[in-house]
Formats: C-alpha cells, sequence, structure tokens
C-alpha cells in the first residue's frame, strides 16, 4: 500500500483556488469567522502550515485516562453521602462535595463531624475525594484530614480557592489577603502530612460563568495560580510543592472544540508560566461542565451538550472531569439524572475509547492554531491582570468583569444563538422532567470564615444562562 508523501501534496494556491471555485468568485476570507473574544477561525488549514504546540502528554491508561469525578451537593449529608457511594458503585471514580452550611448551594455541613457523616463508608485510599467549600476551604480542609485520619496515602484535594470565592460573592469576610495568608498556612502544614493532596484550585470557571470567553477564563486561572504559589511559598512551601499542589479549574463547553483547545492552551499557559518560575511541574486539570450551556426549557437536550463538554474535556487532556447532569437548572438531580451524568462519561471512556490517545487534536490545523491563538490571548489577558497590580486589584478595579462582559456583548452583537430545543427546534409540548423536591434540612452550626480587617469588595461575576432571555418569553 503506497502513502502519498507531504511532496506530492497539491500546493496551497491550489487548495485556495478549489475552494473558491465553490464560492463564485468569492474570495476565500469572506468565510473567516471569529469567537466572541476575537480569534480568528479560519474556513481551510493546509499541511504544513500554522504553529504547532507540544504538550508532550504521557500515554494514559488505557482503562481509566481521565478521573471521573462525581459531585454531590444534597443538603441532607445522609443523602448526600447515599449518593455518592452510589456514584462510585455505578463507576465514578473520585468525589467532590460542595459545602454550604446553610444547604442552600451545597450539602449542610459545618463541622469534621458533619464532612465525616458525608464520607461515611468511603475508603479515601482508593476514592479521592475533592472539596469546594469557598472561604470556608481552610476549615474544611482540616476536616478532611482529619477525616483521613493522618493516612499519608488518603487521596485529599483540598482545592482551596479564596479568589474564585471572592470573585462569585462579589466580597470577602475580611482581608481576601488574609484569607490567602490562612489557605497557604494550612497548606503548608498539611502539605507535610498529603504530600500527593491537592491544595489549591485556581478556577476560572467564574469568568465562563459570567459570560467571559475562553482567554478571559484562562487568564483568570493563571493569575489565581500565581497568587496561590505566592502565598504557598512564603508560608514555606517550595515552589516545587506549591505549583504541584495547585490544580487548574476550567468549564467545558457544548462547543467540543473550543473546550478541546482550552485545555490544551491550558498547559501551554502552565508551563510558560511555571517556566517563568523556575520550575518544571505538570499541570493538573479539573474540567467541570458549563453551567451557562445548560437549558432551562426542553432540560433534556442537556444531555447532548454535556456529552459534547465531556468528549471536549477528555480529547483536550483533562486530568479529572466533573460533569453536571440535565436537570441542574430545574433543581436537585433524581438518582436518573445522576445516573445518565455518570454513563455519558462512561460510554465516552469505555465504548468510544476517547482517551486511548494522549493528544488526538495535535496536528490539526484547526485545533492547532485555536489552541495557539487562544494561549497568546490568555498570556496577554494575564499580564494585563499582573500589570494591574495582580488579580486581588484587577477584580476590584472591574478588570476581570470587564474582560468578561466584552465577550457577552460580542456575543449578543452575533444575533440569536441557536440552541436546540430553546431558539432551533423547540418542542410543540414538553415533556415533563422530574427532579427532586428541595429538602427542609436545618441550616448547620459552622465556623465564622470572618478574619480581622475591612471586607474586600469587588463587582460580583454573576453566572448567567445562555438560553435564559428567551426562555423568559
Amino acid at each position: 500500500m503506497t502513502l502519498a508523501s507531504l511532496a506530492d501534496a497539491p500546493a496551497a494556491a491550489e487548495w485556495r483556488s478549489l475552494v473558491e471555485k465553490t464560492l463564485k468568485g468569492q474570495p476565500l476570507d469572506t468565510l473567516v469567522s471569529a469567537t466572541a473574544e476575537g480569534l480568528p477561525i479560519a474556513p481551510l488549514y493546509l499541511p504544513g502550515e500554522g504553529p504547532r504546540t507540544v504538550l508532550g502528554l504521557p500515554a494514559r491508561d488505557a482503562e481509566r485516562p481521565w478521573d471521573l469525578r462525581a459531585a454531590v451537593a444534597h443538603p441532607d449529608p445522609a443523602r448526600a453521602n447515599a449518593d455518592l457511594l452510589a456514584d462510585l458503585k455505578g463507576g465514578a471514580a473520585s468525589g467532590l462535595v460542595r459545602i454550604d452550611p446553610t444547604g442552600a448551594a451545597g450539602v449542610a455541613i459545618g463541622s469534621a463531624a458533619g464532612l465525616e457523616a458525608a464520607l461515611k463508608d468511603i475508603i479515601l485510599e482508593i476514592a479521592p475525594v475533592a472539596l469546594d467549600a469557598g472561604f470556608l476551604g481552610p476549615q474544611a480542609a482540616d476536616w478532611l484530614a482529619g477525616v483521613a485520619r493522618g493516612s499519608p496515602s488518603a487521596r485529599l484535594n483540598f482545592h482551596m480557592d479564596p479568589l474564585g470565592a471572592l470573585a462569585a460573592a462579589g466580597a470577602s469576610p475580611g482581608p481576601v489577603e488574609s484569607h490567602l495568608v490562612s489557605a497557604a498556612t494550612v497548606a503548608a502544614r498539611l502539605a507535610a502530612r498529603h504530600p500527593q493532596a491537592g491544595l489549591f484550585l485556581a478556577s476560572g470557571r467564574i469568568v465562563h460563568e459570567a459570560g467571559g470567553g475562553e482567554a478571559a477564563e484562562l487568564a483568570f486561572a493563571a493569575a489565581s495560580a500565581l497568587a496561590y504559589a505566592r502565598a504557598a511559598v512564603r508560608a514555606g512551601l517550595s515552589m516545587e510543592e506549591a505549583w504541584g499542589g495547585t490544580w487548574l479549574g476550567l468549564s467545558a463547553d457544548a462547543d467540543y472544540f473550543v473546550t478541546l483547545a482550552k485545555m490544551r492552551a491550558a498547559r501551554a499557559v502552565w508551563a510558560r508560566l511555571t517556566g517563568a518560575c523556575g520550575v518544571s511541574v505538570p499541570a493538573r486539570i479539573e474540567a467541570r461542565s458549563s453551567g451557562r450551556m445548560l437549558a432551562a426549557k426542553d432540560a433534556w437536550t442537556n444531555m447532548l451538550r454535556l456529552g459534547a463538554a465531556c468528549a471536549g474535556a477528555a480529547m483536550g487532556g483533562a486530568d479529572a472531569i466533573v460533569l453536571g447532569t440535565f436537570t441542574d437548572p430545574l433543581g436537585l438531580p433524581t438518582a436518573f439524572a445522576r445516573r445518565q451524568s455518570r454513563n455519558t462519561q462512561l460510554v465516552l471512556m469505555e465504548e468510544a475509547h476517547i482517551g486511548r490517545v494522549a493528544d488526538p487534536a495535535a496536528g490539526s490545523g484547526y485545533t492547532e492554531a485555536l489552541t495557539d491563538a487562544m494561549a497568546r490571548a490568555a498570556w496577554a489577558r494575564f499580564q494585563a491582570l499582573e500589570a494591574a497590580g495582580g488579580v486581588i486589584a484587577a477584580l476590584e478595579s472591574g478588570l476581570v468583569l470587564r474582560q468578561a462582559e466584552e465577550a457577552a456583548e460580542a456575543r449578543a452583537a452575533a444575533g440569536e444563538p441557536r440552541i436546540v430545543g430553546v431558539t432551533a427546534f423547540p418542542p410543540e409540548a414538553e415533556a415533563p422532567i422530574e427532579v427532586e423536591p428541595a429538602p427542609a434540612v436545618p441550616a448547620a452550626a459552622a465556623p465564622d470564615p470572618r478574619l480581622p480587617g475591612p471586607d474586600t469588595r469587588c463587582p460580583p461575576l454573576v453566572p448567567v444562562r445562555l438560553s435564559q432571555a428567551w426562555e423568559s418569553r
């Protein structure tokens, strides 16, 4: 079997000439489009042209190419425990516990005993557990370490993220710098007992959920990672320990090509950032499905969006993927909705085998060009955040919010989006969708996260679903 060599391939001018014939004299450039942040998307990418991003990813585990991470947020700790155990028995590899002592946006946990109840019968040496606790992050990290009972082989992800909590709330209980110091101090103490633990989560997801573009999301995550590394080094960790204990948190959207390129661009930005700090630490990425892409109308179609988001994150090389449920915009998920979320990942992993190749997008003209453009734009925005005084000053001045608003405005200016089930192919009659009724769970007594000093305030980044404006019509 003889394969054609690149030397025998048609020249670029021949390719363009053939395409322009179908355009009836119009130039090829008329088909160029752009992302919401203005990153160009060409109609044709030719062999040998354009940039290449060499990520050097190691071969992935053939059986478990990524960590299937199931999130629990039921207000009742006992029910959250039952949900997590069912997820682990049903194929999940790890869990994410969202903590909210009030029970409004997570499990009503306010103490080590409450977290232990939510993690009853879960063997932390086998099933890793991550936390999402907002300003209670340092306290929750101590609770989780207590549940692990000092086991050095327990697989823990404390995921402290006070900067993300500030961006979401618009205010911190006391100076956010003090929260950084508190988180770094706890991280340095716990890292000695759990050297493999994830200490911080530098997440850019809040920018995405507020309407921001991919470069702005990556820039905020990078700036947060740098702030956490600085704080951790001041607390006594080495540079390698500080960066090695930090995960990147990114969103996975229904546009799987963009999601794939974003995961790849994140590794390029991370390599540039850690290299500037004199260390070589591989990025660890936790991808969570986008909330803004989900629709409350004809929510069955969310299954398609979640599947595409998972595929993009997996092919982009995410280390852990947290997939929401198709009923998230409507209320608490049923057992069926949770099973559907798990099985989406399992089918893509075990039947579609999309994780068998370390970097399947390598060499693709479109994804390589988009990765490169996204990484360069993210680095420029990261530099702008640092020039503004760092991520905290950028939040306070509204720079982070403006970056998100610019992308949202560009998206709106492009006209009515095609949202299946909402603006495209809406159902004549919606099929009923079952959700769990919100239980009356008393708020848990929790320590006050307030630290001495004045609150840090910033314009909050408020999550907005893309379909909201059309669903209310």
